[in-house]
């Protein structure tokens, strides 16, 4: 096993694109660590650099105690999954699983031992004279784990292994993946672009947006702390809304009504300011089923709801609403930075089961003032945010040089 520094790494193409832009990320001897992005965030660029298939343009990438930008893959003694499992096909399940071992001369029965080792973890002990073809998505992801087990590397690099598969499996496999992270301990970098395997396998997760890192924290940190606009909106399902308020003492003006802000967020605010607030759905209730113990810790408001969705243990309330321009041409452009994830100009409340609001009514909405977020809608920074808690947040390590690589990325989207 081994840690894996990436120090200022940079990804240039022919046409001096920045795919990586100054990224930064320490990846501890044991640890999960998962790139998560939108299509074209530089994850999977950054992956294949680990792993010695793209070239560095510049920057180190350290392997344990080793620089290893001029070794080739075969030399870094990394082990990678695919997201298409990338098996024999004229091959069983054995061989595909023992075909690095035969690759590096081993003997037979080191061979086979570790195999059956791999196997037994695996629960593939009854598929092993199968051929890939007549198995599922999920048994063929397993083949290619087993594969990549059975290698002693360094570390597993993990590129959307789960996005062939269908939801159900895509669930079972990710805690399957986890339970073997665990048990065996070793150095793994994950890329995905689904924020829910994020936010349930990795020890810390760095997300990135055209080809810069954002954020580097753990689930917890980001999602409670998120560093800015874009980071709130990736993370959390369903999203986080964002609504125009102006606050005004400790009183904050939005769509649907003022509420009373605490004194730690409006010293941390301009007055009198169009600022951007957001706040998670399940920070918001039905005001007739808060219990009184908890009532003075948020404010309410009266509004109408547009529609309602009932699910059993839980309902969402959809309320819309009217957002300025500033407001609204920054919201357009975090639905681009999202990759098409509609920022709709409406408020989702979560509701528990037992509210009785209906389609139509004029409800009583209570919120939870405390996890507001106020964020700048010109840079998109939260400026309520908790920097003890929000892990690294490379914006407010090196301003000026996240700056410059933010508007290097944003020239190359524009054109």
């Amino acid at each position: 096993m081994a840690a894996i520094t990436m120090k200022n790494i940079v990804k240039k193409y022919g046409d001096g694109f920045p795919a990586v832009n100054d990224v930064s990320i320490d990846v501890q001897d044991g640890e999960f660590m998962i790139l998560v992005g939108p299509s074209g965030c530089g994850k999977s660029t950054l992956l294949r650099m680990i792993v010695g298939l793209e070239d560095i343009t510049s920057g180190d990438m350290i392997i344990g105690d080793r620089r290893v930008n001029d070794l080739a893959p075969r030399e870094r003694n990394l082990a990678m999954v695919f997201q298409n499992y990338a098996l024999y096909p004229h091959l069983t399940v054995y061989e595909n699983i023992a075909f690095p071992l035969r690759l590096a001369g081993a003997p037979n029965d080191e061979v086979d031992r570790k195999v059956r080792e791999a196997s037994k973890t695996l629960e593939l002990d009854e598929h092993l004279e199968r051929k890939p073809g007549n198995l599922s998505g999920g048994q063929r992801q397993r083949v290619a784990m087993g594969r990549a087990i059975v290698r002693d590397a360094d570390a597993f690099l993990f590129d959307e292994p789960l996005s062939n598969l269908d939801a159900k499996l895509r669930g079972q496999m990710r805690t399957e993946i986890a339970r073997l992270q665990k048990r065996l301990g070793i150095t793994t970098v994950y890329v995905t672009h689904d924020q829910t395997e994020a936010m349930t396998l990795g020890d810390r997760v760095a997300v990135l947006k055209r080809g810069v890192l954002q954020q580097l924290a753990s689930p917890r940190e980001l999602y409670t702390n998120p560093a800015n606009l874009f980071v709130a909106g990736f993370i959390g399902s369903p999203p986080m809304n964002f609504l125009p308020v102006t606050v005004t003492g400790t009183s904050a003006a939005l769509p649907f009504g003022d509420v009373e802000l605490p004194q730690d967020k409006v010293d941390r605010v301009p007055e009198g300011k169009l600022l951007i607030a957001g706040i998670r759905p399940e920070h918001f209730e039905d005001a007739a089923v808060v219990e009184d113990s908890r009532r003075g810790q948020g404010s309410t408001f009266t509004t109408k709801v547009d529609v309602v969705e009932w699910l059993g243990n839980e309902a969402y309330a959809y309320i819309p609403f009217e957002a300025e321009g500033a407001v609204r041409d920054q919201l357009t452009q975090l639905e681009r930075d999202l990759d098409g994830d509609t920022m709709r100009s409406q408020l989702v409340v979560s509701l528990d089961g037992s509210s009785r609001i209906a389609e139509g009514d004029d409800a009583e909405i209570w919120v939870d003032v405390r996890h507001m977020h106020l964020f700048d809608p010109e840079t998109g920074d939260n400026l309520t945010i908790d920097l003890d808690r929000a892990g690294r947040v490379p914006a407010k390590e090196d301003p000026e040089g996240t700056a410059a690589a933010e508007q290097v990325a944003q020239g190359a989207a524009a054109h």
